[in-house]
């Protein structure tokens, strides 16, 4: 019972702000706000943004997560420490070290302008560079604990008949592992969507270059009070909508261990036989 008890508070914790927000939603606004030409550009740059840091968060982040779960070496776990570190770090601080790091004169970012006239600071791609930074964390610890699960007998037996390392990967391990990739790509892209502070400190606040909706939502907090309550709520739509959607779509319900047993051995039987 003390359980069910604790368990219904953290429930209201969680859906006490979302109420307070839609109390004070000014309903007769909504319209009016998300028509706004600014709004809109914000909108359309968080979501090309965001689903590109996603990708890369995948191109990059599926490797690393292999290695970290599959391939011993000496500093493993300084490297994955290393890895996630910007998952508790303040969003200020992951900017401050992009800047310093990539800017125009930073580390990396002086031999960038110098040798290719890439400037990242205050640019689009500036925008998609910290939320990858910021992202792919929440990618690589959802995979690397999928691959950490699955049974490496099933790897082992598609190579013992004839598979090779990236059909193997490609035909069995990726397909056991689809619903820890499609949980990372998720959180990986909502995390992005959702970046503020990395952002403003790295690309700035940019209309229609840089400036995303959470720094719009910022924004119109200090202007336009109502506005940054429209906004917040969009943000919070459809994030909840995307992810309720992916679990019921994707991830499916749970499966008796047997099942899983039964649907892996016939998985890579077929997988290997064709």
């Amino acid at each position: 019972m003390l359980a069910v008890v604790l368990a219904a508070v953290a429930v209201a914790f969680f859906a006490l702000p979302l109420v307070g927000l839609l109390w004070r939603m000014p309903w007769s606004r909504v319209w009016e706000v998300l028509s706004s030409r600014a709004v809109g550009r914000a909108l359309q740059l968080s979501v090309t943004t965001s689903l590109l840091a996603a990708a890369i968060s995948m191109v990059f982040g599926v490797p690393l997560a292999w290695m970290l779960a599959r391939v011993g070496f000496p500093g493993r776990s300084v490297v994955r420490a290393l890895s996630t570190l910007s998952m508790v770090l303040p969003a200020v601080v992951g900017g401050v070290a992009l800047f310093f790091s990539f800017g125009r004169r930073g580390l990396f970012g002086q031999y960038l302008d110098d040798w290719f006239g890439i400037r990242l600071p205050f640019s689009t791609a500036g925008v998609v560079v910290a939320q990858v930074f910021v992202a792919m964390p929440f990618l690589v610890l959802s995979v690397e604990s999928a691959l950490r699960q699955l049974d490496s007998r099933l790897e082992d037996a598609a190579r013992t008949l004839g598979g090779s390392r990236w059909y193997v990967f490609r035909r069995v391990t990726l397909p056991a592992i689809r619903p820890g990739l499609v949980a990372g790509a998720v959180l990986a892209w909502s995390r992005a969507l959702g970046e503020f502070g990395a952002t403003v400190t790295f690309a700035g606040n940019l209309p229609g270059r840089t400036q995303t909706m959470p720094l719009a939502t910022y924004l119109a907090l200090e202007s336009d009070p109502e506005a940054a309550l429209v906004l917040s709520l969009l943000l919070i739509a459809v994030s909840f909508a995307v992810l309720l959607g992916l679990r019921d779509r994707w991830l499916g319900q749970a499966r008796t261990p047997a099942s899983k047993d039964a649907a892996s051995v016939d998985g890579t039987a077929s997988a290997v036989a064709t």
